[in-house]
């Protein structure tokens, strides 16, 4: 019976892969353009990674001079989906600071009723004086 032996060089294949990559590497050059070629692969890869470098830096400061841009725009937008809300809910009333003080003054006057149904958003609530019970 033969035993596999784990120390045996002849059958590791990455110790294999290994001496042949030294063979190759210890061999003379074929031909008078294989160091330009290793020149010109070298500059090229170098020319590829000063442009990567050079557009992920512009992508960077096109980004950071976006911001402000972007946050207007979201910041207007949300105004414009709070007022669009505010009047859904408010029965055409925009939300401002001076909501509560409109908005209690139409309830007790009777204009903020549609017929006899107060309209209300959940959970509000409003105080009644003595003419209202009744």
């Amino acid at each position: 019976m033969i035993m596999f032996d784990p120390n045996d060089l002849r059958r590791n294949a990455a110790w294999q892969a290994a001496q042949q990559w030294r063979t190759r590497a210890n061999q003379p050059h074929r031909g008078p353009l294989s160091g330009l070629k290793l020149i010109l692969t070298w500059l090229l890869f170098g020319m590829l990674l000063i442009v990567g470098t050079v557009l992920g830096l512009f992508f960077l400061l096109l980004g950071w001079a976006m911001l402000p841009i972007v946050r207007y725009r979201m910041k207007k937008r949300l105004e414009q989906l709070r007022a669009e809300q505010a009047k859904d809910a408010g029965g055409g009333y925009h939300y401002r600071e001076t909501h509560r003080e409109t908005h209690t003054q139409e309830t007790y006057s009777g204009a903020h009723y549609r017929g006899s149904e107060p309209e209300l958003l959940e959970g509000d609530y409003e105080v009644r004086d003595e003419k209202h019970k009744s």
